[in-house]
């Protein structure tokens, strides 16, 4: 039995579709903070059989909550303070995201102009559709 100590003041997050860690914390740039990071991988669970883990000793504000919804809107955020779950955040498709994805459309502007953002619109929320706000190319990258 695989024992990894707990935190006194940090974030879990949860549910992470197993194998999908490394990814979420190179998103998130978790490699970025001065902080203690556990990654978990492959752990048993009776609800998906397996999942992934990360739990990070810091502040959950430092958390772009965007982004972990729009990579997966599954995972279950459990704020921790003096060593005890206080919140559990539940994450949703946000309205739309900045620089997380790049626009494929070689005619798009973005293709262009060096400086602009990357954004994409949520423009089906039942399908999880994202398209680009300036030439309304469909994302095709998913996680």
């Amino acid at each position: 039995m695989l024992n990894v100590g707990k935190i006194e003041e940090g974030f879990v997050l949860d549910h992470i579709k197993a194998g999908k860690s490394l990814s979420i914390y190179h998103h998130l740039q978790l490699d970025k903070l001065d902080c203690t990071v556990a990654i978990i991988k492959n752990a048993r669970s009776s609800k998906m059989e397996r999942k992934d883990i990360i739990k990070v000793e810091c502040d959950v504000n430092m958390l772009n909550l965007d982004i972990l919804g729009f990579i997966d809107h599954t995972i279950t955020v459990n704020v921790i303070k003096d060593g005890k779950i206080v919140e559990k955040k539940q994450l949703s498709l946000p309205k739309e995201i900045k620089n997380v994805i790049r626009c494929k459309n070689p005619r798009c502007i973005t293709s262009i102009e060096q400086g602009l953002p990357h954004i994409f619109v949520l423009t089906d929320p039942q399908k999880e559709v994202y398209r680009c706000k300036y030439c309304e190319e469909k994302c095709r990258q998913r996680w």
